[in-house]
């Protein structure tokens, strides 16, 4: 007798559960809010290793190429930090400790061998989201029937990050279907946010987000295709990179909606530091990527672009910036945020002119038309499979009475896109042409909220409109919510843009929201990488958040 959902699910935790030793197993969970300090009082782990998992990544390889720490002792630290991670926010669907250490234990060897490390991310551990196939694990995506299917390949990434010498130890939750920035699916439920267990995490990478928040990881890796990297990155106060399609490999990933060309989902990290990006990205282009997937353009990294930005600093960087679309006007701690990263750019000598968003009504529209084009046939392809549910968040980005497009309508949808993309550029020049001077980047809110209330996030615009753009766009964290600074809009309702704007409006409640991370991001024209992580690096600094506090 064939199994129902639920039991296939069932199963699939427990098997989740069995893979925690019983050494790391936590005997009670904590009743407060806030896990985020929890890891440093339970006792697991020796002084050494919370040193290690509260470093930065880009600290520990050099510690590692220069034998003063080991694989072994750095892949421990972190499993340990991940089996907690799991056990307070739910958020792994697959945690592999064992073959971390197998991992481990053989570049340690290479080590000692050679006195040498194998490559730039010698005996890193990296926590890679479910999308991610590493052979001889499941990847179910939050699909409950897409469990019992093991990888006998990896995914291009996974290779080139292996040979770099990074290690794999968990592939983090995602909300099924991908296509929601909250986590939440009918395998293991809810993945929460370590600052308070009552804010989502974000989506569709928030497993990658809660890991990599609680320092579960350093380095998390995510996809975006509408705000999957930016978004759990704002909402757990990290910074997280939303490279231009084409310059990091995506080739042998599984996704949703697979064959979808239109608006690309792209690869990217997230971490703790604009620096941790920049060592992500410069070990996956070292390894040549575009030798193993077509798609990638054959670009190494332009070391000579952030030199660039690095003497347009000193002279003063010219930015735009915005803190409405036109379509929601976000809570009152962006538009602080916003505020606040404009000011200190002023005080610090750079030019910060405003920006009027292009059309991005009509870009909201676009892309989520984009989204459902196939009448949603992919996903309730999968879903209907086991007879699970659908989880309420995607009714309003997912509708299954929806048509599908024709061919025809798929090539108008093509040139909309194209056409607007021109427009886009048209107005940036056109700025450029009224100031004198080039447009460095644009700073807005990448969500209208600080991390959200579960089930509260209705509004993808201010991070899916760059997706449809294919900008480049890089994640700041830049304060928190302040119930004493951020007070409700009174009488919003009556002055709304329109109903989406004036329901995203009434979910604010400042003493719900107080102390909830808000970011910012920072974006630049197409495959502009290192001048826009450049950029978004000297904010941080300006801001004194280099480091997560």
């Amino acid at each position: 007798m064939a199994s129902s959902w639920e039991e296939l699910a069932a199963d699939k935790r427990k098997r989740i559960n069995d893979s925690i030793p019983h050494e790391w197993r936590l005997q009670a969970l904590p009743s407060d809010d806030s896990v985020f300090d929890f890891p440093a009082k339970s006792g697991l782990l020796s002084d050494q290793e919370l040193k290690i998992t509260e470093s930065t990544a880009s600290d520990l390889v050099q510690q590692l190429a220069e034998g003063k720490l080991t694989a072994v002792a750095v892949t421990t630290a972190f499993c340990k930090r991940a089996a907690l991670a799991h056990q307070l926010l739910n958020c792994c669907l697959e945690f592999f400790p064992e073959m971390a250490i197998a991992q481990a234990k053989e570049l340690d060897a290479y080590y000692e061998k050679y006195k040498k490390p194998v490559g730039p991310l010698h005996g890193l551990p990296l926590s890679l989201k479910d999308q991610l196939r590493v052979k001889g694990l499941e990847t179910c995506m939050g699909y409950v029937s897409w469990l019992g299917k093991y990888d006998e390949n990896e995914s291009v990434l996974v290779t080139l990050l292996r040979r770099a010498g990074a290690i794999f130890y968990t592939k983090t939750s995602v909300p099924q279907t991908l296509m929601v920035c909250e986590t939440v699916n009918n395998v293991i439920g809810r993945t929460l946010n370590p600052r308070n267990k009552n804010w989502s995490c974000g989506g569709s990478s928030g497993g990658e987000g809660a890991m990599v928040g609680i320092r579960g990881g350093l380095i998390g890796v995510g996809t975006d295709i509408g705000g999957s990297i930016r978004v759990p990155s704002a909402f757990n106060f990290l910074y997280g990179i939303r490279p231009s399609h084409g310059r990091m490999p995506y080739a042998k990933m599984a996704n949703s909606m697979e064959g979808q060309e239109t608006v690309h989902s792209v690869v990217g990290p997230m971490a703790h530091s604009a620096a941790d990006l920049r060592l992500f990205l410069t070990s996956v282009l070292g390894m040549e990527p575009w030798k193993y997937d077509s798609k990638v353009v054959p670009m190494p990294w332009r070391s000579a672009e952030e030199d660039i930005i690095k003497l347009k600093i000193k002279e003063g960087l010219t930015l735009g910036y915005y803190s409405c679309d036109g379509v929601v006007l976000p809570h009152p701690p962006i538009l602080r945020g916003i505020e606040t990263v404009v000011s200190t750019l002023k005080d610090h000598g750079h030019q910060v002119i405003p920006w009027t968003p292009y059309k991005h009504d009509f870009g909201h529209n676009l892309i989520g038309n984009i989204y459902a084009s196939d009448g949603n046939t992919d996903v309730f392809k999968d879903i209907n499979a086991s007879g699970e549910p659908a989880i309420p968040n995607i009714k309003d980005l997912l509708n299954p009475d929806i048509k599908k497009v024709d061919m025809n309508q798929l090539w108008d949808t093509h040139l909309h896109k194209w056409n607007y993309q021109m427009e886009y550029l048209d107005k940036w020049r056109e700025l450029e042409e009224q100031q004198g001077r080039e447009l460095d980047a644009i700073i807005a809110p990448i969500t209208a909220t600080a991390a959200i209330r579960h089930n509260q996030f209705r509004y993808y615009g201010y991070a899916s409109v760059i997706n449809l753009l294919d900008f480049t766009s890089v994640v700041v964290p830049v304060t928190f919510a302040d119930k004493s600074l951020d007070s409700a809009k009174e009488n919003y309702q009556a002055q709304a843009l329109n109903s989406l704007d004036a329901t995203v409006q009434a979910e604010y409640d400042p003493e719900a929201y107080h102390g909830a991370p808000v970011a910012v991001q920072v974006i630049g024209r197409r495959l502009s990488e290192e001048r826009t992580l450049a950029i978004a690096e000297e904010i941080g600094k300006l801001l004194g958040n280099a480091v997560t506090p």
